[in-house]
């Protein structure tokens, strides 16, 4: 029946009306798109011929439809007849009719493009390149025709170039022959071709074809427009080739720098065609280009003001006002010659500049010394098209201070450290170009062009972006430019877009008294702004007016300026937008939010508008679209320090609110109990105690280890609550039996820490205190949550510590009386020698540790000699707590404590690893707080010191690790003394000893100004230094110290690190003599020593590429060092995925360079199957490999360019074709 149809579909095909052919050619698409579509041998051959017959046909419509029906019907025929219409095509396009060649060149791409199967890919390819060939070169072609054929040759290479290796030399004499062809197109085209074969030659046939076209470039009797089209296919192989073209550098660069400085004055085209292939050559080859960087940087300021018709011989220190005078004289008067094709020798400069930039952020002192002062000047720059691509330069050089300086010290804690580092830091070098900037872009915020003043504030806000505070001294300049920007009747929506951004970012970032003096003049424009039709312009007027409002009311409390004048303007103005429910989402969601900020800055002075804006706000809570932007707006007004009169909502607002916390929606549970929070500690006094209740009983189904956060917020608005209504023995009754019982099954968490941690004992604290509850019944709460359970077991170690701190936070609370009564019950349980009271003493030693931490346990006699006795249990954890204990009640008296425990590990050998632990927790808490400092000075730092540099060469790697760290707490006391006797060690002859001083500086790099950084500023070399050592415990101590001083304090080190990197990178090399064979009975055991220390190395890179990223040249690092890391042990490849996509987003550049090359190890990592026999956690860690090279693939993804990579593109065809790498792939690049 089908086929009925279908025949009779065809013999209306081949009727004469055009309509009838028209209306049959669209029912034959429709029956090939079905799913069903079948046809045998013969009715598929007619469906061919009279497909193909179509595409001649007289009428376009129809010949267009028999184009679209060519896509499914290639794949529902058989190998044989694809390569039948193949042929046929080919016949009409090299020997058809003109007219008729487009639709044929079409219908050729259209059937290239939709063959799927390698098999018939390569039967069409051997049927389809001779022919391709032949029109090419064959005699008495047509420039047409060559074209043609170039273009689908093309089309072909880029699909299936890796299916053609045995044609690829044929191809490229073929193609490079035309490169001397006399038609342009032909030459055009050809480039086209060769760059998408050169993706997929070999590195010989790609060095003869770069060779060959090289030798012709440095023909110098070669036509002018023949070596441009040699330059053009330089610069197009370096694009397709990427990492790959570096080996031919040395002898194309010379060539191509020797064009632009000797090139006529009327070959503008050669010089701008040659900066474009340099351009590619630093994007794509950034490691082999190293060498000539600065030799290009040099050409691109050079001919960034080649301008060889035209001389400025204005001024430039004309004034303002008289520039503005004379503004429109000028613009009449500017230079205009249609010939005059310099500016593309200017733009392809900018470009090249720009290129530099953003692949060399090592350059970026260099480029602020050089390059700056030359991109200011050329701001000036007459041809549109150029300045905004000088405005792009500049741009990139900010936006890559930022990349860089991301993560750094401020600039007054740089030059404390190193003030070389800081005069060449690029922050400081950019604000000392600051004055001229905004000279220079003031000059064209008065220019006339749109497109001008839009580069303009684009640039400002980059700027603000880098550098926040740097216009204070210059808002009086730039607000002429921001109100004619906001003003000017020509002005775009996109202008007055940039210009509020810049004024939100501004005003944001700089002292309000900076403006105060000029809001008389932008309070308008702005306030104009927020009644705009564009709904962007009036959301970023509105966010802008939020910001006016913290600009005219910095402080609550002293006057220094007179804001009255504008609290109504804005009110009004902000009202009308929120009264208004018809407009944008984004609009209303900035009016409420801008309203919040009004409410509570001006609500002494709006008090009669209170009764009608703050009901609209309650309003939009009710609306689920506004109801998260009113929730936070209801917390900022809370939070003022006016005590806003909410009288009139505030019960529907805590009504609202409670609602809420049932919610599904995370975000708003968590805005929700925030608000509540600021309005119970501002307001609680005037809420109802029937509405706490309701509240404490939603709070109490929010508390649960599965969302810590939540977790803690709920809590914290809980322990507000009861300070709150003490007094209130309904609330207090109520938080027992809602919230207790689960703040006892959150304490059993081994999950529970940090903030959530912290709140949980304010929430005891708090309940002890409050009405009808009583210290004893919850003490005993608490320490019933730590017995054993027959269905848990024992406790986890994590949540022991958890209910000691609360019960030693709970005693404090409850008073001395209390306290004291605790302490005799634990040490009484530490007096029971019953061993199955082993979980019990466990508690009771870190209760006593706790609660000793907070307060001085000396009254209490002999209590360090019962903590002391239980050094002797058989159990380990027992003698763990123990040491904890001792060391903590230690901390609440010093001078009573300290002597002991240093005796004790004189004297008892046995213990003096426990001992030392307790000495590590005395010594830690009080290098991080001050108090006690002189205390701890007094005792026998130098018994201390002896002691701990005795043990440094211990075997016991635990004990060294705890000397290491008591060294390194000690140094953040006593840096002076300290310092010197580490560096004396670095050159022990014992490898151990030289670990542990290098760890024990490791732990004195603390991420805050302490007064060891002075000293360490310049001794850290001989630390640091021992990466090079000849144990591998040393150079792996090496490498964490320079981590850590890497992520803690990176201007330490940052002098040092060209000469480190070198040895870094060694420590990421696969050492074969560290890699070793145990024989176990009949197995072989593989044991790689160097492991751990790889691991490291790259763990250190990845912090420094995050803090140090203007010292790294990423091109030496990603090849071969990176690559070999992708390729190596699950340790260490994790680390390595997470580099790599870091540079993806921080330098596309080097990445895309070398991409080819980093394809293979991610598809070997993905396809990686684990054992049959393997155990459940080597499966799932294979899977965990799999989710973080899939994550790394998907952020090289996201960089521009990547389709240029064949074998990048191939892993990406691979993953979407395997349904469950494409299921995973797809998933994460959704999160």
């Amino acid at each position: 029946m089908a086929n009925l149809t279908l025949s009779g579909i065809l013999e209306k095909m081949t009727g004469k009306d055009k309509d009838y052919r028209y209306m049959a050619t669209s029912d034959l698409l429709n029956e090939l798109l079905k799913e069903g579509f079948r046809a045998d041998s013969e009715l598929e051959l007619k469906v061919s011929q009279i497909v193909l017959n179509q595409l001649d046909d007289a009428s376009g419509d129809v010949s267009g439809l028999a184009v679209k029906c060519l896509a499914p019907l290639v794949k529902k025929v058989n190998e044989a007849r694809v390569l039948e219409m193949v042929n046929t095509l080919c016949g009409k396009l090299l020997d058809g009719k003109n007219q008729n060649r487009d639709t044929t060149s079409i219908a050729m791409k259209t059937i290239i493009m939709e063959i799927t199967k390698t098999i018939v890919a390569e039967n069409v390819l051997k049927a389809l390149i001779p022919q391709l060939i032949n029109g090419i070169t064959g005699s008495g072609m047509s420039s047409e025709i060559k074209c043609e054929c170039l273009d689908i040759l093309c089309e072909v290479l880029h699909r299936f170039g890796n299916l053609m290796t045995a044609s690829h030399e044929v191809l490229l004499h073929a193609l490079l022959s035309q490169l001397s062809s006399s038609q342009a197109s032909v030459r055009k085209r050809s480039i086209s071709c060769i760059a998408s074969l050169a993706s997929s030659l070999s590195d010989d046939l790609l060095a003869k074809a770069t060779g060959q076209v090289v030798q012709l470039l440095k023909n110098k009797g070669s036509k002018t427009e023949m070596t441009r089209t040699n330059i053009q296919m330089i610069g197009a192989l370096s694009r397709s080739v990427g990492y790959r073209f570096g080996s031919h550098l040395g002898e194309t660069v010379p060539v191509l720098i020797g064009y632009c400085k000797s090139a006529s004055e009327n070959d503008e085209e050669l010089r701008e065609h040659s900066l474009q292939a340099l351009e590619s050559f630093l994007l794509r080859c950034p490691r082999d280009i190293s060498v000539y960087c600065n030799e290009i940087l040099n050409l691109t300021l050079e001919f960034l003001s080649y301008d060889p018709n035209f001389t400025d011989n204005m001024e430039e220190d004309t004034d303002e006002e008289t520039q503005d005078e004379e503004e429109d004289d000028e613009s009449a008067n500017e230079y205009t010659d249609d010939e005059d094709i310099s500016w593309k020798v200017r733009r392809a400069a900018a470009k090249c500049l720009a290129a530099i930039i953003v692949s060399r952020p090592e350059m970026l002192s260099k480029l602020y010394l050089e390059a700056c002062p030359k991109l200011i000047d050329r701001f000036k720059e007459r041809e549109e098209n150029v300045k905004m691509e000088v405005f792009n330069t500049f741009a990139e050089l900010l936006r890559q201070t930022g990349n860089v300086t991301k993560g750094q010290p401020a600039m007054d804690e740089l030059r404390q450290v190193n003030f070389l580092l800081y005069i060449f830091a690029p922050r400081w070098l950019l604000n000392q170009e600051v004055p001229k900037i905004v000279k220079s872009i003031n000059k064209q915020l008065r220019e006339k062009s749109i497109k001008t003043k839009v580069g303009a504030f684009s640039v400002l806000k980059e700027l603000v972006l880098v550098l926040p505070h740097c216009l204070s001294d210059h808002i009086g300049a730039l607000v002429f430019g921001i109100e004619k920007a906001l003003n000017d009747k020509p002005s775009t929506s996109n202008l007055k877009i940039e210009a509020l951004t810049f004024t939100r970012l501004v005003m944001s970032s700089h002292s309000p008294s900076v403006f105060h003096p000029y809001i008389k003049v932008l309070a308008g424009p702005i306030l104009s702004a927020v009644d705009e039709r564009y709904y962007k312009v009036t959301a970023e007027a509105i966010r802008v007016c939020g910001e006016l409002v913290r600009v005219v009311r910095p402080n609550f409390e002293v006057y220094n300026f007179n804001y009255n004048p504008y609290v109504h303007p804005i009110y009004n103005a902000i009202l009308t937008r929120l009264a208004n429910q018809d407009q944008d989402q984004e609009v209303k969601e900035c009016a409420i939010s801008c309203m919040g900020l009004i409410i509570s800055t001006f609500g002494d002075t709006l008090q009669v508008e209170l009764s009608t804006c703050l009901p609209v706000l309650v309003d939009r809570m009710g609306n689920e679209i506004t109801r998260l932007t009113a929730v936070k707006a209801f917390a900022v007004i809370a939070a003022s320090p006016l005590r806003v009169d909410l009288s009139c909502v505030l019960e529907n607002v805590i009504a609202e609110l409670t609602t809420f916390l049932r919610k599904a929606n995370r975000t708003l549970r968590q805005a929700t109990l925030g608000t509540l929070n600021s309005l119970i500690a501002a307001y609680g006094e005037k809420i109802d105690s029937s509405a706490y209740e309701v509240i404490i009983v939603e709070l109490s189904n929010l508390i649960s280890d599965s969302d810590l956060h939540m977790t803690a917020l709920a809590l914290v608005l809980c322990y507000t609550l009861m300070e709150k209504m003490k007094s209130s023995p309904n609330v207090g009754l109520t938080v027992r039996y809602k919230v207790l019982p689960q703040a006892l099954i959150l304490i059993r968490s081994t999950l529970l820490q940090g903030q959530a941690l912290g709140a949980l004992q304010n929430f005891f604290a708090a309940l002890v205190q409050s009405a009808n509850t009583s210290f004893d019944v919850l003490l005993d709460a608490l320490l019933s949550s730590a017995k054993p359970t027959p269905q848990t077991g024992g406790l986890a170690k994590q949540a022991l510590y958890s209910v000691a701190q609360c019960v030693a936070v709970l005693c404090l609370a409850a008073g001395d009386q209390k306290c004291a009564s605790t302490i005799q019950m634990l040490t009484g349980i530490l007096k029971d020698d019953n061993t199955s009271n082993c979980a019990k003493q466990h508690l009771a030693l870190l209760c006593l540790g706790e609660i000793g931490r907070r307060k001085d346990l000396s009254s209490h006699a002999h209590i360090e000699n019962i903590i002391i006795e239980s050094f002797q249990s058989p159990f380990e954890e027992i003698k763990s707590a123990a040491s904890y204990a001792l060391g903590n009640i230690a901390v609440g008296n010093l001078s009573k404590y300290l002597p002991f425990i240093l005796d004790q590990i004189d004297n008892q050998q046995k213990k003096q690893y426990l001992l030392l632990h307790s000495l590590k927790e005395v010594i830690a808490r009080q290098s991080v707080g001050k108090t006690g400092q002189t205390e701890f000075q007094e005792a026998s730092v130098e018994k201390i010191l002896k002691l701990l540099f005795n043990h440094c060469e211990s075997e016991e790697e635990g004990v060294r690790n705890v000397v290491a760290e008591c060294l390194g707490k000690i140094a953040l006391i006593e840096p002076m003394k300290l310092v010197p006797a580490l560096k004396v060690r670095t050159t022990s002859p014992a490898a151990f000893t030289r670990a542990t001083v290098v760890t024990a500086v490791k732990y004195s790099i603390v991420d805050r100004p302490v007064k060891i950084d002075e000293i360490l500023s310049s001794e850290i070399s001989s630390f640091l230094l021992l990466i090079k050592d000849q144990d591998r415990h040393v150079r792996r101590a090496a490498v964490l110290a320079l981590s850590t001083a890497a992520h803690n304090k990176p201007n330490l080190i940052k002098g040092l690190l060209p000469e480190l990197f070198p040895l870094l990178y060694d420590q990421t090399v696969v050492k074969k003599e560290l890699i070793k064979v145990v024989y176990l009975g009949p197995f072989n055991h593989i044991v790689d020593d160097g492991l751990e220390l790889r691991k490291a190395a790259f763990e250190c890179m990845d912090t420094l590429l995050d803090t140090c990223l203007d010292q790294v040249n990423p091109s030496s690092f990603i090849v071969p060092y990176l690559k070999s890391g992708l390729d190596d042990h699950y340790d260490v490849k994790m680390p390595c995925h997470l580099i790599l996509s870091k540079l993806a987003e921080k330098c596309p550049a080097a990445v895309l360079a070398v991409l080819d090359s980093l394809a293979d190890p991610l598809q070997k990592t993905i396809n990686h199957k684990p054992k049959l026999d393997s155990v459940k956690q080597e499966v799932d860690r294979n899977e965990d490999m799999i989710r973080s090279a899939l994550r790394a693939i998907a952020s090289l993804n996201r960089i521009g360019g990547g389709d240029c990579s064949f074998k990048f593109k191939s892993l990406l065809s691979e993953i979407t074709r395997s349904p469950t790498l494409g299921e995973k792939f797809s998933s994460i690049c959704n999160e």
